[in-house]
This record gives structure tokens, sequence and C-alpha cells, in this order.
């Protein structure tokens, strides 16, 4: 079997929580461009069901059933909004208002496929936010999903002004370098060209919570990836 990319955050006889890292597909694509999250777990388990996913770029938690009745389960806990939902992550600025709920519709670009807007023929989107850290080019926020629409968080961060670092499709796409936020930045002595230190999309599932069949609370938590721990050091640094 391949070496997993991937770790185990809990897991049980009706379900697996994985921290998934940035770049990795949780469902296979279209194209079967490479091998996805979904087909890993399908060669370690044997048989496993999606409950939810996340975007290729996007770090984090996420579930997958072992069980029909599982998938049934916990699909309908999404669908019925009883999992809380939460991520983090860096955006571009400081938001004014610290805390605060973004009540947006959310729709399909009508020319653009795969590109969401806010518009008032959209779905109902909730999102709760919370700014954990200030730094001078970017802040640390922490997201509340209350509901469950395609990007949503990136569509809501661009529509109050702060979209989301790396972003590429609602934000500049730009890498964020530590020649932009270090001064007396210098390149080392056997490097040709900067390295970034963070060049994909600036958002992780942080933590889920609900409770399962036998009415035992579940509260998962995936603590930051490594490339947004160090880009988080460096901005307390560089004031």
């Amino acid at each position: 079997m391949k070496k997993l990319l991937f770790d185990i955050v809990y897991e049980n006889k009706e379900f697996v929580a994985i921290n998934k890292p940035a770049g990795l597909l949780s469902i296979p694509d279209r194209e079967q461009s490479q091998v996805s999250l979904k087909e890993m777990l399908t060669e370690k388990y044997g048989t496993i069901f999606t409950v939810h996913r996340l975007d290729k770029d996007t770090s984090g938690l996420i579930i997958f059933a072992k069980t029909e009745a599982a998938h049934k389960f916990l699909s309908n806990l999404f669908e019925g909004r009883q999992i809380e939902k939460y991520y983090q992550g860096l955006v571009h600025g400081i938001p004014s208002a610290k805390k605060g709920v973004i009540d947006a519709p959310i729709a399909e670009h009508s020319l653009q496929k795969g590109l969401y807007i806010v518009h008032r023929r959209g779905k109902p989107s909730v999102t709760g936010y919370e700014v954990i850290q200030e730094h001078k080019y970017f802040s640390l926020l922490q997201f509340q999903l209350h509901t469950g629409r395609t990007h949503q968080i990136r569509v809501h961060c661009k529509n109050i002004g702060h979209p989301l670092a790396c972003d590429e499709l609602y934000g500049d796409g730009k890498p964020v370098l530590l020649s932009s936020i270090k001064k007396k930045y210098k390149l080392g002595k056997y490097e040709e060209e900067e390295r970034p230190m963070l060049n994909r999309l600036a958002l992780h599932s942080f933590c889920l919570k609900f409770t399962d069949e036998r009415g035992k609370q579940i509260n998962l938590e995936a603590a930051l990836p490594k490339d947004i721990r160090a880009l988080l050091k460096q901005l307390e640094k560089n004031v």
C-alpha cells in the first residue's frame, strides 16, 4: 500500500476523521488527475463513503463514513446543520469589526462556471467570524459555517474586502513572500530566487463538533499546518 499522506485524527467503527493536507483532492475529480484521499482510504479500508468534502487547497478535518448506516446518519447531520463547523484562515488586512456575521446569499456566476458571487438570487449563506490575531498585512480569523455553500468562506471574505491569502479565484492569488514582511530580507547564499512562505489557499478546517448515534459528544480538532504556523511566526516577529 502507498504511504499515507494524511493523519488520522479520530476513528471508530462508523467513521474516520482525517487531517487532510493542502493539495490533496478529497474525492476523485473528472480528469482523474491525481490520487484522491477517498481512493487512499478505500485502499486502506475496502469500502468508504463520502460525507462532505474540502477544496483541494484547503487543509484540515474531513470525515468519511465506514458503513452505509453511518453515511446516512452523518450526511443527515450535515444537511440538517447539526454539525458545528469551524475554520481558520489568513486574510489580507484587518477587518474593522473584530467579530461579526456575514449574511449574504451566494450564487454561481452566470458566465464563469465554478466561480461564485454574492447575489440576491443566491442561496442563503451565513458565516460567523472572529479575529484571532492581527498583524500589519494579514489577520488570522476563525470562521463558523452556519450554511455549507461552495466556496462560502472565500466568497464572504472577498465580499467584506478581506480575501483569503493566496486565493486565486477570489483574491490576488499571489504567494506570500518573506521579503514582503521582513524589512531587511536577504536571499540565502545558495538561493537563486526566493521561495514563498505560503503558496496555497490560506484556509484550514479546524474543528467539527457533533453528537454521534450513541449520544456521545464528538469534538474534533486539527491544529493549523506548518506552513501557516511558520508564516504567523514571521508576522509576529516583523510587526
